[in-house]
């Protein structure tokens, strides 16, 4: 699964492990790294909604794998939601889905206009553009620095510490760099409490330590600006290649929901997630599942299982993106109006996009974990700027 083989044809891989070993089967994330793979719909429904056999806490596995496994920093503890269960994880969610739940939609959506119109008046008279990073990567991180209440300042400071995280050169130093620039915000939001998440976080009922703190807004930058560009990218993609959106999006059927919809089912952002670290060895589909091993909901493949696909899906959401059970993201509603919004913002602007290359010949990055393009080069006929906001 770590292989630039996997990413370039994740579904044929899903079908042929699946033929080989039905709903669970053997995997790789890492070298050396093993785990098991669910791609039964039903079964993942199972693991996603028994936290008691199924907890999320990695730290009974976390310290078998080597320290330098690129997986690691991706999969171990942290003292937030997603890597918890029970009275911990209770703590944690429900200061987050207090913090999250406390965004004003209508705000965001005027916010995203003003976000996404000077970057698409930076790229419209050109005719061309690679809508990853001149677009979707910028546009998602202004978003969400706006919504943690970061300054221009530490949001470039955040960026910069975020860039070199993800990129894994001079990763320490980029974490480093992440959570100085975090806990001066956490310091900020704690003496001057405003309208956004770190605020509410900071104040919360919960009673949050910085620690927590930090580990929570790292948590939201990581599960918001990885899964919203790519579901940019992968839904824009769909829509300049398929005649049903209108081929170069002029005149479509369909609509951007319907778009999102698909991408969610056929090809999430996330594509295998949702770890969890079975207590002890326990059997199922007639698969013995190790104690203390990483069992990975393969959303992509779980959608595409045979034994739910058939029939015109338009208007299904009952995909497994989102995931299920208690770790289910508590920010869909947000991520839809950011996603939804930054693609018609742009189609509005520039409604005859193509692609540039033949899709084949696109480039997906490798991982285990996402579905994600490393550019989308489009062109278009070169459009006057838009009037700023």
């Amino acid at each position: 699964m770590h292989t630039s083989e996997f990413a370039a044809d994740p579904h044929a891989a899903y079908r042929e492990m699946r033929r080989q070993y039905g709903s669970m089967a053997p995997v790789e994330v890492a070298p050396g790294v093993p785990a098991t793979l669910v791609l039964g719909y039903q079964t993942a429904l199972r693991v996603l909604n028994d936290p008691d056999h199924f907890p999320a806490d990695p730290r009974g596995w976390q310290d078998s794998i080597p320290a330098d496994s690129p997986v690691k920093p991706m999969m171990e503890w942290h003292p937030n939601a997603l890597r918890n269960s029970g009275a911990a994880h209770t703590r944690y969610r429900q200061a987050y889905v207090g913090a999250i739940d406390g965004i004003d939609l209508h705000a965001l959506h005027a916010k995203i206009e003003t976000i996404a119109v000077p970057l698409i008046n930076a790229f419209c008279t050109t005719g061309s553009a690679d809508l990853v990073s001149q677009y979707a990567f910028p546009l998602v991180f202004e978003v969400l620095n706006q919504m943690v209440g970061c300054s221009p300042e530490l949001g470039r400071r955040v960026a910069t510490g975020m860039a070199m995280l993800f990129d894994t050169v001079e990763a320490a130093r980029g974490m480093a760099m992440l959570s100085t620039a975090l806990l001066e915000l956490i310091a900020l939001r704690r003496a001057e409490p405003g309208d956004d998440v770190t605020s509410r976080l900071a104040h919360h009922p919960a009673g949050l330590d910085d620690t927590e703190m930090l580990s929570q807004l790292i948590s939201f930058y990581g599960a918001g600006i990885e899964p919203q560009q790519n579901l940019i990218a992968n839904t824009l993609l769909l829509m300049v290649t398929d005649e049903r959106f209108g081929g170069n999006v002029l005149g479509g059927a369909l609509s951007t929901r319907d778009a999102l919809d698909e991408v969610l089912f056929n090809d999430p952002p996330m594509a295998n997630f949702c770890t969890t670290y079975p207590r002890q060895p326990i059997l199922i589909d007639n698969t013995w599942l190790p104690a203390h091993q990483p069992v990975v909901i393969s959303l992509s493949g779980c959608n595409n299982d045979p034994a739910i696909r058939g029939g015109d899906r338009t208007g299904n959401r009952a995909h497994l993106a989102w995931s299920a059970g208690p770790h289910a993201c508590p920010a869909k509603s947000v991520a839809y109006m950011i996603v939804q919004d930054a693609i018609d913002q742009l189609l509005d602007a520039l409604p005859e996009l193509d692609l540039a290359v033949p899709a084949d010949q696109l480039a997906w990055r490798p991982g285990p974990f996402h579905r994600a393009l490393a550019a989308l080069p489009v062109v278009f006929p070169p459009s006057p700027p838009m009037n700023p906001l």
